[in-house]
């Protein structure tokens, strides 16, 4: 960070932007990319004898997750949350620019041992369930019956998801085990809640006997590679570390930060698939400390204490059982 005399906010970003893409040749491709500049354009911009233009700024800032308010050192004492809403049926060509840009800035994390994960769930999260189509597909379908603009229901059978979505989906999944250190602390019902979600659109007639299996099978599927990685605590395809947690309370809402050497985010889950997030860092260190603490309710399932987490898994596989 640069700490000599008369810094201005203009110096900070300009380190920030450096920071994003360590190696030149990347960020001035980036920068090209975002800004639809010429090669030479953002030379003499990182040459400093142009400045970024205030849209080029807000671009960057919203692009690369950039709190101006705090490098600004604007305090009005508010605490500034924000939401991108995505449309994940049918994602534009700029969402999916988008979330392919999320895939890379998670795999770049993985250069950085003490990056962290950690999700307070009540629903299985979408970091998992990105690798299961149809458990991924009822996730969308469930989205779509709840908050959909459409007053008709619409069965299972008709929610349609693209071979690009599909794409982006697999690799968000492979990507987010790319980061080092991981912690999941799950509501004690995550499966309950779930398998009774199901079985209610079986009984009303938009999910069939047959898709009703294809999810059943998924659901085993997921709970068998959590019991793999709860046995080594670990990702088995790239052994980096994972906690898994059961809270002995009631999770009410879902909960998640990231923390980087470089940025830290929180965010709250809401409206099944959408985040409110907030960079501010009074607010994330608190989400940080209050997310430890939910530790203290909680009983570690993965490495230690077998009996809890044959209990949990057992108890998991006879309510898939009864589907």
């Amino acid at each position: 960070m640069i700490i000599m005399e008369h810094v201005t906010w203009y110096d900070i970003f300009m380190e920030i932007i450096h920071k994003k893409y360590p190696k030149r040749k990347q960020l001035i491709q980036e920068l090209m990319k975002l800004l639809g500049l010429e090669r030479e354009a953002v030379y003499r911009r990182l040459r400093r004898e142009v400045n970024f233009a205030a849209q080029e700024v807000a671009i960057l800032a919203s692009a690369w997750n950039i709190s101006l308010d705090e490098i600004m050192g604007i305090n009005v004492g508010k605490i500034s949350f924000q939401m991108r809403v995505m449309n994940y049926i049918e994602p534009s060509e700029e969402e999916i620019k988008f979330l392919r840009y999320l895939i890379q800035s998670i795999e770049y994390l993985k250069h950085f041992p003490t990056t962290e994960f950690m999700d307070i769930c009540n629903k299985l999260p979408r970091k998992l369930l990105a690798g299961y189509e149809n458990l991924n597909k009822f996730h969308l379908f469930r989205w779509v019956y709840q908050y959909g603009p459409d007053k008709e229901s619409i069965p299972f059978s008709k929610i349609s998801v693209s071979e690009e979505k599909l794409k982006v989906s697999k690799e968000y999944y492979n990507a987010i085990k790319q980061v080092p250190n991981t912690n999941f602390v799950f509501d004690y019902n995550i499966f309950r809640y779930l398998v009774n979600d199901i079985k209610y659109f079986v009984s009303i007639y938009l999910i069939t006997e047959e898709e009703k299996n294809l999810i059943k099978k998924d659901l085993y599927d997921i709970l068998d590679y959590l019991l793999e990685v709860a046995n080594k605590g670990r990702y088995p395809e790239t052994n980096n570390k994972v906690n898994i947690y059961v809270s002995q309370l009631k999770i009410p809402t879902g909960y998640s930060y990231t923390h980087t050497p470089e940025v830290d985010i929180c965010y709250i889950h809401v409206f099944e698939k959408f985040e409110i997030f907030s960079f501010y860092s009074e607010m994330v260190t608190n989400f940080i400390s209050w997310m430890q603490l939910k530790k203290r309710t909680s009983i570690q399932i993965s490495e230690v204490d077998e009996k809890s987490r044959i209990e949990f898994f057992t108890t998991q596989k006879l309510l898939i059982d009864s589907l």
